[in-house]
């Protein structure tokens, strides 16, 4: 079998063209960009607001079957399509999420694609890229401080610090933070309380971040967020503390888009990076609606698998901001196929066509829940070396009987070219087949409502549970006035259930409730189910060992 450079081998051979001769590509002038170096920059708030009234592009998401250990290439076969459409003629450019520190020196890895088809400067973006994460952690952070600040100094709109739901962010996995006691010391250190930390990217900062249209909405939504409650448990908000013009400050440069580009040196925006769990796990909507208005075809991808990412997409990102996608690309592998159809991860590489037909089932159920969204969809798989013919035809063969067209794509090994049939596929799936977008749910649904309608409509249940006290959290939400909320699932990605080990396409199960949270920044209600982890621990053997620098100064072990 051929051997393949590593990812890192790859990025750093790319040849690599000028920020300003991307931006070009996208009639983006120098006045546009701030640069960060020779090869990213961001747009500037004056050419976004420039080019407002554009006619908007075609907007197509990218999303996957149930994540397994063997991987699916969401981002890798986001980064090929591209590439593919820049190939065939088209006009296109890819918005993604930026990469967080947590994954990246943890188990999970970065988020710039991988092979032949990904987004450079990879190490950069993996790593500080142009700040935002820590702008977005010193801004939560900084209410953490004001919020202890004013217990300290006389407390004056009561506070209780036992009912203090916000915490502290840093963007590293560090188990020892999420429980921790500060204050401790004596008067001068603040009132002793329990606290805690959850990684950057769970923090509803980063969720408002990346649904705010402008600087003014961003401060607005600042001020909406509920930090905690008073001792008569009345809610305490963000705007009472007169902090959200500090925060908003230090988020002024970071809320602009950032402009990099692929291997093939086609135009690409990677801007913000909620969890796919906690938080709806999206691009930061400025972003997306910028690239509309300078590309005719525009690529991005929702986290976790279509049940999560592309449930959220639509019903939070989509509903929020006006979009109205036009195509969905739903990415498999035969690995993972074979997983879900009962197969060890140890036992993927020879030909098992009913282990994959099998597998399909899985396939077959976010095929048929993102109809409900009336989005036309193709089946991309994402090639690997060791798949065969026949199972290739398993699964062409299966997508048959939905009407659903299923294209290999070799976009990893041969770039773009591996994805020209896919991204033809695509230009005329939008071409020829009309988008009728529609959400899962109204929003006067009532918020329990809205939950059993996702749990039995997407992921195949019977019914959702909870016991009293959640129960009468619901009922609280509805009286305080948020009852027109969508809601952000949080759950395993790894199942259509809460039992991460339940795989295919499992239905007629419960799906327990087991506690639900207030985002009123970000404008929805995080429904928990089973275990969520908001800080991350490293793994036995993290990443980080891997991580160094060689003697001609170059990152080395990334990937």
């Amino acid at each position: 079998m051929k051997k393949y450079p590593s990812d890192l081998e790859i990025a750093q051979a790319a040849k690599k063209e000028p920020i300003g001769a991307i931006a070009s590509k996208l009639d983006i002038n120098s006045e546009g960009l701030i640069p960060f170096g020779n090869d990213k920059a961001k747009i500037t708030y004056d050419f976004i607001d420039k080019i407002k009234n554009n006619k908007e592009g075609n907007l197509i998401l990218v999303t996957a079957i149930s994540p397994t250990p063997a991987g699916e290439g969401k981002t890798t076969t986001s980064v090929g399509l591209v590439d593919g459409l820049c190939r065939i003629g088209k006009k296109a450019m890819i918005c993604l999420r930026e990469p967080s520190l947590g994954p990246c020196f943890g188990m999970k890895g970065g988020a710039a694609g991988g092979g032949y088809a990904q987004v450079i400067p990879m190490t950069d973006i993996n790593l500080h890229f142009t700040g935002d994460f820590h702008a977005i952690g010193a801004a939560h952070n900084l209410l953490s401080a004001v919020i202890d600040n004013h217990i300290h100094w006389e407390n004056q709109l009561d506070i209780d610090p036992r009912r203090i739901t916000w915490k502290r962010v840093v963007d590293m996995n560090d188990r020892a933070l999420r429980d921790i006691t500060t204050g401790l010391g004596g008067p001068g250190n603040g009132i002793p309380r329990q606290g805690g930390f959850d990684i950057t990217v769970a923090s509803e900062i980063m969720a408002v971040f990346c649904l705010a249209t402008d600087l003014d909405d961003l401060q607005k939504r600042i001020g909406n967020i509920v930090i905690g409650y008073t001792r008569k448990k009345e809610p305490v908000k963000v705007s009472q503390l007169d902090v959200q013009g500090a925060m908003t400050a230090l988020l002024r440069d970071a809320f602009q888009p950032n402009l990099v580009q692929t291997l093939e040196n086609n135009p690409a925006l990677m801007h913000g990076g909620p969890f796919a769990n906690i938080a709806h796990g999206c691009n930061s909507v400025i972003a997306t609606k910028t690239a509309l208005k300078m590309a005719d075809y525009v690529v991005t991808e929702a986290g976790f698998g279509a049940d999560l990412g592309a449930e959220k997409f639509f019903d939070i990102k989509c509903r929020k901001a006006g979009l109205h996608p036009d195509a969905v690309v739903l990415v498999a592998t035969t690995k993972a196929l074979k997983m879900h159809g009962g197969k060890d991860k140890s036992d993927l590489s020879s030909e098992d066509v009913d282990a994959i037909t099998k597998g399909c089932e899985n396939l077959g159920r976010h095929i048929r829940n993102i109809g409900q969204y009336g989005v036309p969809v193709t089946v991309g798989i994402n090639g690997y070396v060791t798949d065969t013919e026949n199972e290739h035809q398993a699964i062409i063969n299966y997508c048959k009987q939905f009407d659903v067209e299923c294209k290999i794509s070799t976009h990893w090994t041969d770039g773009g070219k591996g994805a020209e049939d896919l991204a033809r596929h695509v230009a005329e799936m939008i071409e020829h087949q009309k988008s009728q977008f529609r959400t899962l749910y109204d929003d006067d649904m009532p918020l329990w409502e809205k939950v059993r309608h996702i749990a039995r409509s997407i992921y195949g249940a019977e019914d959702i549970i909870a016991d009293k006290k959640v129960r009468a959290q619901f009922e609280e939400f509805e009286k305080a006035g948020y009852g027109n909320y969508p809601v952000c699932m949080a759950k395993t990605q790894y199942s259509f259930s809460t039992d991460p080990q339940l795989m295919g396409a499992p239905s007629g199960h419960d799906v327990p409730i087991r506690e639900i949270r207030l985002a009123s920044g970000a404008e929805f209600i995080v429904v928990i189910c089973g275990d969520v982890m908001t800080m991350p621990g490293l793994p036995r053997k993290p990443a980080s060992e891997n991580i160094g620098i060689n003697q001609e100064k170059e990152i080395t072990g990334l990937f």
